[in-house]
């Protein structure tokens, strides 16, 4: 019988291979730790201790920041980008205007991960110490008045760097983008920086400047081109053309030019430019020329060249919608850029309180900057237990820009009535009414500051097509006061009256009524006025006024607080006011602020949703 020797053995064996299963796990657990830790980048932090603006700055730009995570660094690595962080501080804080710092970097090892603590005292900045703005070829021509001479008194008056500021890398370069901007835009479209030095003293800490401009050739506007009409005629593109030939060349006018075009809805697309292929030659020749040669150099005209590529000559839409003043909707249009020479735009609109239809034909605007256009139209609305059934035609002239805007409109207009159920009256009426509009904000899409005024007078005087002779005025406003980089105020006011010897020969749309979205929250729409067996009618008088407090948290999105008061009656002593207030979310959507808003009805003790895009009119 066999020794129990070679089981002992077997056991043995099983145990070492124990110990090497073990740790062999260790180490590949070990492996795969490392090769984890690799994979995700040797993780450390980082803690700066500056002033906040210069703390931003290294965060954005340190390579110690910027690296946390790379997959690429070590310990090895790290200890390397600490020993060039404070060169690479002491660049980067330059910039900023900070030519002296006090700067020192180091790894804290105390904690499990290494933190490397960055401390940098800044000291005194930089300032801009004396200006040498030098303007060459800028010499006045004897020729023109002084009121027709280039400017460079103010142009040097608006150099943006200014004596005493701190010297910024970013200021300085903006500074000379700026003034050569303001040259090229005008007269001087060749215009060159040809020198720019900053002279840095550190223990100082001023900077000196020093800039030259040769201004170039003056340029004046030629002769009108345009490529791409096919539909239309070119009296289009040439009655709105304020750019004469002989004219100065400026950016201004050319962007107001294209402005102009592309608001008259014939066109995808409008480029306004100088023709500069057409003076190529000339061009090539100035490059051989020293700067004196250059400024006294005369240019041919420079052509004014407008490209267009036309719309479509038809168009169809349709659309469904909803407004918190007079219910669902739903619209049809269809425009038509060309019928007999003229613009046609109609559509036709059905909501729960009104509906109507209508078609106005445009004429092309004139040399003068007319706008003219007639059409026709047939309202019906319900509001209020107040029936009408409107018919008018009217003819119309508008003119000016976005910051005096005038027209003159003739109407003539058939009106049925129907009050509380009861038939009430017909009445025609041929008014003549004279509109103004002034604008002075500082952005008409969103604005944050300034006012814009609407006034209207008019009236049908004589005894032809009118049943009841009247006078009406009407004025509103609005006005935004900035209360701070987040916060705005928003005040609104509005005023009306009427004189005649029997109101109920007016057309209604001529007398007034409050309430709604745009008037005096809280309420239904033009659900304050004058009661009649039930219903609500328009007034001789009209006033309402309104102030709101915006809050943007957010860049986009804001918050009100609002407080509305007003009435319309056929007295002064009838204007009782009637309040609503609450509160509102903002969004400054692509086509204007978007306002929605819970507000408290105070006479009639509800609450109501109110909807509406922006204020300015």
């Amino acid at each position: 019988m066999l020794p129990a020797p070679p089981a002992k053995k077997w056991a043995g064996s099983r145990i070492l291979a124990q110990v090497v299963t073990k740790v062999s796990g260790g180490l590949v657990a070990a492996m795969l730790a490392v090769s984890a830790q690799a994979a995700e980048g040797f993780k450390y932090e980082v803690h700066i201790d500056a002033p906040r603006e210069v703390r931003e700055l290294l965060e954005h730009n340190l390579d110690l920041v910027r690296f946390r995570g790379n997959d690429r660094i070590d310990r090895e690595q790290l200890q390397r980008l600490v020993r060039v962080a404070p060169e690479q501080i002491r660049t980067l804080v330059a910039t900023d205007g900070y030519y002296s710092p006090v700067v020192s970097a180091r790894v804290d090892r105390e904690s499990g991960t290494p933190v490397v603590r960055v401390k940098v005292e800044p000291g005194e900045p930089v300032r801009v110490g004396e200006i040498d703005l030098t303007l060459q070829g800028f010499a006045p021509n004897p020729d023109q008045p002084a009121d027709k001479q280039f400017d460079t008194t103010a142009l040097k008056a608006g150099w943006s760097l200014k004596k005493g500021a701190v010297f910024r890398q970013e200021d300085w370069e903006s500074a000379k983008r700026a003034i050569l901007r303001s040259v090229v835009q005008t007269r001087y479209p060749r215009a060159q920086l040809v020198e720019s030095q900053a002279t840095v003293d550190p223990e100082a800490h001023l900077a000196n400047l020093r800039v030259v401009i040769d201004s170039g050739p003056e340029m004046r506007f030629g002769e009108l081109r345009i490529e791409g009409l096919k539909r239309y005629p070119a009296s289009v593109v040439s009655n709105l053309n304020q750019i004469h030939p002989g004219d100065y060349y400026s950016e201004a006018a050319l962007q107001s030019y294209q402005s102009r075009l592309q608001d008259t809805g014939y066109f995808a697309s409008v480029e306004v430019s100088g023709d500069m292929s057409a003076i190529l030659n000339e061009q090539l020749d100035a490059a051989a020329m020293t700067p004196e040669q250059n400024a006294a150099a005369v240019m041919a005209p420079l052509p004014l060249l407008v490209r267009v590529v036309e719309n479509k000559r038809k168009n169809v839409s349709a659309g469904v919608g909803y407004s918190t003043n007079t219910g669902n909707r739903a619209s049809l249009t269809y425009d038509d850029l060309s019928v007999f020479g003229l613009r046609m735009k109609s559509a036709l609109t059905l909501e729960t309180k009104k509906q109507t239809a209508n078609t106005n034909f445009y004429f092309p605007v004139t040399p003068e900057g007319y706008n003219d256009s007639i059409g026709a139209s047939f309202e019906r609305s319900d509001i209020s237990g107040e029936v009408t059934s409107v018919a008018s035609l009217a003819a119309k002239r508008a003119w000016g820009t976005p910051l005096l805007e005038r027209n003159l409109t003739l109407e003539l207009l058939t009106e049925t009535k129907t009050v509380g159920g009861v038939p009430s009256s017909q009445s025609k009426s041929l008014p003549l009414t004279y509109g103004v509009t002034w604008r002075k904000l500082d952005n008409l899409l969103f604005p944050t500051k300034g006012y814009a005024l609407n006034a209207q007078l008019g009236g049908a005087l004589l005894p032809l097509l009118t049943d009841e002779a009247f006078v009406r005025g009407y004025l509103r406003g609005v006005a935004y006061l900035p209360l701070g980089s987040k916060s705005n105020a928003i005040f609104r006011g509005e005023v009306g009256a009427l004189a005649s010897r029997d109101k109920s020969g007016v057309p209604a749309v001529y007398l007034f009524r409050a309430g709604g979205d745009q008037s005096v929250r809280g309420y239904a729409y033009q659900e304050l006025g004058v009661p009649v067996n039930g219903a609500t009618t328009g007034g001789r008088y009209l006033a309402t006024a309104s102030a709101e407090y915006q809050y943007w948290f957010k860049p986009a999105y804001g918050v009100a607080v609002f407080y509305d008061a007003g009435n319309a009656g056929d007295t002064v002593n009838a204007l009782h006011p009637k309040s609503g207030y609450g509160v509102g979310g903002r969004w400054k959507s692509p086509v204007g602020p978007i306002n929605v808003d819970v507000a408290y009805g105070h006479a009639v003790q509800k609450y109501r949703l109110h909807f509406s895009l922006g204020f300015t009119f």
